[in-house]
Parts: C-alpha cells; structure tokens; sequence
C-alpha cells in the first residue's frame, strides 16, 4: 500500500515532474486520491509545481486522455458526439496488454510491437503499466489527417476499436505458439487463473482467454496511467521502456527508488514519418477477420516475426545424434526442468519422435532428477501435445534463457555449424549416413543376369555380378 511520504519522495523529483507534465500537453488529466477515488474533471496539468502540491494533498497518481484537446477545459460531461469531434484534435492509439501474469503480457507486448512495425510504424511506444502489463502507443500525428474523405480525428473511438481487434487477430496464432513455448498448458491455466477448460476448447488453445488486448479508451474521455505515475496496487511506477527490453524487463527496475528518468518519451512524435500509419488504420478497417485468421500461415504474415522453418523428418532420428545441449538435458537438472520440458518436447517432435515415444521419454527422464517435476505437469503437457500434433523447433541455440543460463550449452566441433538444437540431430545424422560406403551396384552388362535370379536365391552365392572398381 502506498504511503504519503513514498509518493512525496517520489513526485518531490524535479525529473519526474517534469516528465509527467511533458506528456499532458493537449491532455484531459485526472489526478487519483489513492482510495478516496478520482478529483475533479476536467483538469489539465501546465506547471511541474502543480504535481507536487497535488503529491502534499494526498494525490498517489495520474492519468491522462488517450485523445487530444484544443482546450481541455472546454470538455462537457454529457456532451454529443459532435460537441465531442468539434474539441478533439485528435487521438493517440493506446494499447493495453492486460493478463494476471506479467510474463504472458511480455510475450504479447512483443508481438504487437513486430505486428505494428510489420504494418510500416516505427514511432512506437512501450511502458510498463505498473503492475501486470504494457501500454503500446502509437501518436496522432503517425495517422492521415483523413481516410476515405472522414477526418481521422472523428474516428473515435471506432479508429482504436478496429485497430485492436486486427491486431489482436493477427498475432493470435503467435501468442498461442510463443506461450507454448515457454509455459504447459497447465501453468498457463494456474498463472492465468483460469481452469484447463476455459483455455482450451476443442483441442485448441486459445491465448486470448488468459490475456487481453484493448484500447484502454474504448469510449470518449476514458483515460491511461501517465508516465511515471504510481500504481496503488503494485506500488510501482509506470516507466516507458524500449521495444528490446520488453521480454527482459525486470520489475525491480520500477521500484520508485530505482526508477530513472531517461530521454526515453512516451508517445514522442518528434521522429515521426508522416502518414506511417495510414497503412495500419486502412486495413484495420477493411480486413475481415476471418481473411487474417485464414492467412496467418501464408508468407506475407509469416514475416511478422522470425518465423523458424524446419525439415519435416519423417522417420525418428536416433539419440546417438542428439547434440550435447539435449543429452545433458537427458541427464536430469536440478534448476530449470520446465523451460528443458519444453525445450525437450519441440525437439523430439522436431527429429521424428511420435507423442508416446515423447511421453515415455519424458517419464524416464523426470525420474532422473533429484526433485522430479510433478506428474500431472507432463501428463498436462502431453495431452495438450497429443491434441494439437504441431510440430515447432525449439529455442535457438543462441537463446540465453534457455540453453546459456540453464548451463548445458558445451558445444563440440559440429555444433558452430547449426543454429538450432533439431538442426544439429538431423544435419549429424545426413552427414554420418553419407560418410558411410555406397552399396556397390551391378554393372550394366550384369543387370540382366542379375534380375534372371531366382526369387529366392543366396546374393552370397551369385557369381556372376561383377562389382564395381
């Protein structure tokens, strides 16, 4: 629980005030008394002196207006919405990524950064929202002053609505693999707080019944977290953070005694190339969702992210092959079994192993562990395995998490010629039946006297088949 004199401490930092007054330009702002609940509206924040003579009267934090205002102190409660579009100069499009488990919303935080810059967006924001999740922004002036004759400006709050809904849709087949990646179905359902069938349905998992991805203002006048403001429920500070520290980011580093205030601006539309997001805005509103879900598979969306292609290997590749990394794995771990049942379960299914023959695997190693991993887990993990049937590559070899820090990353010679654990079992065991001496085949003139043979004859008594030299 937040104290007066944390927030004191806190909002006392010329730094602070100053990057929270920064980002309410144009903004409706609402300033938060911890419990007794939100202080008059509207209100705008101009002096950096002002938040802290709020911080002395007991304010724990502020929020501002995902749209902008020519004078925010002309807005009406109750207004039409055409009193609405005559104030509004425009809006940012803000994204909030919101799941009970902070590590999901990483990964999805990740995904819908790819999915924007996939669109052609490069001024993207990211912000840790101060407790379980992300705020993705993307500012007004990255959009066309108008679409199909309609001022972007007045498509509020559709414009958002639309824009989330495709996004959301587009990284759908995503988040389900990357989260698989990392978490059995059965973790995912205790750390989302959900029961197995509430995420799965018809064999299928579905990501977006554990997280959601939503405009925060689905509706004129809702409002966001500002930039270094507290969270009364963490007690924890929203810090803007670049895209490539998303799935890294460590919420100690928004401690408010930790907390840096950096040049790093939340909706900064100083760099911003004009109309990079008509593209994005057009398709949110033409695309038709059953279209983005047929062609997730398809090449175009294939490119959203590093999509990691593998050899379809028909016939199970035996463990004489496996690389060093899966056979320490295969000796039992004292830290790290989950992220290595995951890592083991792509890989089987990657070089040809069939879902029993991966099951009784698993079995036999979990019992070589000093403090197995509980039954019902890889009983979870293989029903969902068992169900879905689809084959993904493990992390790359180049994967900190999971192959440097669980320490079993000792390459040999073979290994600085792959990039991927299933790569280095099927290349080894190419190259090995290679190196192996050719059947030796009759000469063309032994080829007659060779198929006259009886059916059953002894090939050590044929004489007259000639071998090569």
């Amino acid at each position: 629980m937040l104290t007066l004199g944390t927030t004191l401490r806190f909002y006392k930092r010329e730094d602070v005030r100053n990057a929270i007054v920064a980002a309410a330009e144009n903004k409706e702002i609402a300033v938060r008394f911890g419990e007794k609940g939100y202080g008059k509206r509207p209100d705008v924040l101009t002096y950096p002196a002002d938040i802290l003579l709020l911080a002395q009267q007991g304010a724990t934090s502020f929020h501002a207006s995902e749209e902008l205002w020519e004078n925010p102190l002309n807005i009406k409660t109750g207004a039409t919405k055409k009193e609405y579009n005559e104030l509004r100069k425009g809006w940012d499009l803000l994204l909030d990524i919101d799941c009970p488990e902070l590590e999901f919303s990483k990964i999805a935080a990740n995904l819908i950064v790819h999915a924007l810059k996939h669109e052609g967006i490069q001024s993207i924001s990211v912000k840790f929202s101060g407790n379980h999740g992300f705020h993705i922004g993307v500012p007004f002036k990255a959009f066309p002053e108008e679409v199909n004759g309609v001022k972007t400006k007045d498509l509020f709050p559709e414009g958002p609505r639309k824009i989330a809904y495709y996004l959301t849709e587009k990284i759908r087949n995503f988040l389900k693999d990357e989260m698989l990646k990392k978490f059995t179905i059965d973790e995912i359902a205790v750390k989302g707080k959900k029961e197995f069938n509430e995420i799965v349905a018809n064999n299928v998992f579905d990501p977006f019944k554990v997280l959601s991805i939503d405009t925060i203002l689905i509706s004129s006048r809702h409002l966001y977290r500002m930039p270094y403001s507290f969270n009364e429920k963490s007690g924890l500070v929203s810090v803007p953070i670049k895209h490539a520290d998303i799935l890294s980011f460590d919420k100690e580093s928004a401690h408010p005694d930790k907390v840096i205030v950096s040049d790093l601006k939340f909706l900064d539309d100083a760099d911003v190339k004009e109309n990079e997001a008509r593209k994005l805005l057009v398709n949110a509103f033409d695309a038709k969702m059953d279209e983005i879900k047929a062609n997730e598979s398809k090449e175009s969306v294939k490119k959203l992210i590093p999509v990691r292609e593998f050899e379809e290997i028909v016939e199970k590749i035996p463990e004489e092959y496996f690389p060093p990394c899966i056979k320490l794995i295969g000796n039992g771990l004292e830290d790290g079994k989950k992220r290595a049942l995951f890592i083991l379960t792509n890989f089987l299914m990657s070089v040809g192993w069939n879902p029993d023959e991966i099951e009784k695997y698993l079995i036999e190693w979990n019992k070589k562990h000093a403090l197995p991993l509980r039954e019902v887990m890889i009983v979870g993990h293989m029903r969902y395995l068992k169900a879905n049937k689809k084959k993904v590559l493990p992390p790359n070899c180049d994967n900190k998490p999971y192959y440097i820090d669980l320490q079993i990353c000792k390459p040999d010679g073979f290994c600085r010629f792959i990039k991927n654990p299933a790569q280095y079992a099927i290349q080894k065991q190419r190259r090995v039946a290679e190196s192996q001496p050719k059947k030796k085949e009759p000469k063309l003139e032994n080829v007659e006297a060779a198929v006259k043979k009886p059916e059953f004859y002894d090939p050590l008594e044929t004489k007259d088949i000639a071998p090569n030299k």
